[in-house]
């Protein structure tokens, strides 16, 4: 069947093309999602048209897959998965679970069809992650995959002087029995040295 493309489908046609395809491509892909229309009379009197629409669209495209590009180029994710003792996780790290985590940190939509894995991660570990905005726009971004039940930063644990008091208020030195004894015999000794010169 010819069909007129109405926009660009990457690897197929440009906006405003006119091909030859196969029926069933035409019939349950291209004109059911608007991509396309049978190459009609009026059809091909909107060639020229279409044509330049589609070169506007590709350039607007371009320039916001460019922008997104930038603001995620070079930034890192995390995502927390559980896990056994040997680093294996209970289950995987697919494309959705990135496309969602990098949309949350990004603020921006991410399709998981842009994310480019050969497969699942099933493993802890850090990871260089292909994105693939469009044919000519990539970036690449770190994806760490931790363990649930680990920690978000170690602790630090002090070991206690125990030559320091605990208390903060020090302590009152405490006199032997034999050095009170001696200060009471001392204040005896003054008071009769002092009587006895009052009564010279």
């Amino acid at each position: 069947m010819k069909v007129v493309f109405l926009e660009d489908v990457y690897g197929v046609a440009k906006g405003g093309d006119v091909k030859e395809v196969k029926n069933g491509f035409a019939r349950n892909y291209l004109i059911p999602q608007n991509l396309a229309v049978p190459a009609s009379h009026d059809a091909l009197l909107r060639v020229t048209s279409l044509a330049e629409k589609a070169d506007n669209e590709r350039v607007k495209i371009m320039s916001d897959m460019q922008e997104l590009a930038d603001s995620i180029n070079g930034s890192e994710i995390s995502i927390e998965m559980r896990s056994g003792s040997n680093g294996r996780l209970y289950g995987s790290v697919n494309t959705a679970l990135i496309a969602a985590e990098l949309s949350k940190t990004s603020e921006r939509e991410i399709d998981r069809k842009f994310i480019s894995i050969n497969d699942p991660i099933r493993e802890l570990g850090e990871f260089e992650i292909g994105i693939r905005l469009h044919p000519e726009v990539n970036a690449s971004i770190k994806l760490s995959v931790v363990s649930e039940d680990a920690p978000e930063e170690p602790i630090e644990i002090q070991s206690e002087d125990t030559s320091e008091p605990t208390d903060s208020i020090e302590s009152e030195p405490i006199h032997s029995s034999t050095e009170n004894s001696d200060d009471l015999e001392n204040e005896s000794t003054e008071l009769v040295e002092e009587d006895q010169s009052e009564s010279a």
